[in-house]
């Protein structure tokens, strides 16, 4: 069994919070992919997509994501991983894929900044067509879905250790099914 959490979902949806509080609560690593990419080039994100363009930007997220190798981790890559075939592929094979799903509204509540985030955005491209298009990869790669209208982020925390303990990923519990 592959023992990863992927976690999915748009800019500012609390991957890397939502990805570091499970980690904790499982026992688990806790892997940051824009963190990785940034390590990797040597510079932000938003440095990489101005110098590189949007395209060039994917195809390095693309790559990093592809080859991300990881055991017992929640993993936060970014939010335009989805349009890396090969990143979806590889991290479909480390485990579940968590989609963190919000609100269009809630997005603009929480998003601030857009180019200070490094959000991969097309020219002439807003936001909201950016989040139309991107539920569709969201929901077509996603194993469970969980939406976060009405939640804090401790409660998603809460719920999706309920599901990863149904699905027997807690520290100490794996591969140990007892049966009564």
């Amino acid at each position: 069994m592959n023992d990863n959490i992927t976690l999915i979902g748009m800019p500012a949806a609390g991957k890397s919070t939502v990805g570091v509080l499970l980690a904790k609560r499982l026992g688990y690593s806790f892997v940051d992919v824009d963190l990785i990419i940034q390590e990797k080039e040597g510079k932000r994100l938003k440095e990489i997509i101005s110098e590189k363009g949007l395209d060039g930007f994917l195809e390095v997220e693309n790559r990093i994501n592809a080859e991300v190798c990881a055991s017992r981790s929640v993993i936060a890559p970014g939010g335009s991983v989805i349009y890396g075939k090969e990143a979806m592929e590889n991290l479909s094979s480390l485990g579940l894929i968590v989609y963190l799903k919000i609100s269009y509204e809630e997005l603009l509540s929480r998003l601030g900044d857009v180019v200070d985030r490094g959000v991969a955005l097309r020219e002439g491209m807003t936001l909201k067509d950016l989040y139309d298009e991107r539920v569709v990869y969201f929901e077509k790669y996603a194993d469970i879905t969980v939406d976060e209208a009405g939640k804090s982020l401790g409660d998603v925390v809460d719920e999706l250790r309920t599901l990863m303990e149904e699905r027997g990923y807690v520290l100490g519990n794996m591969g140990n099914h007892q049966t009564s």
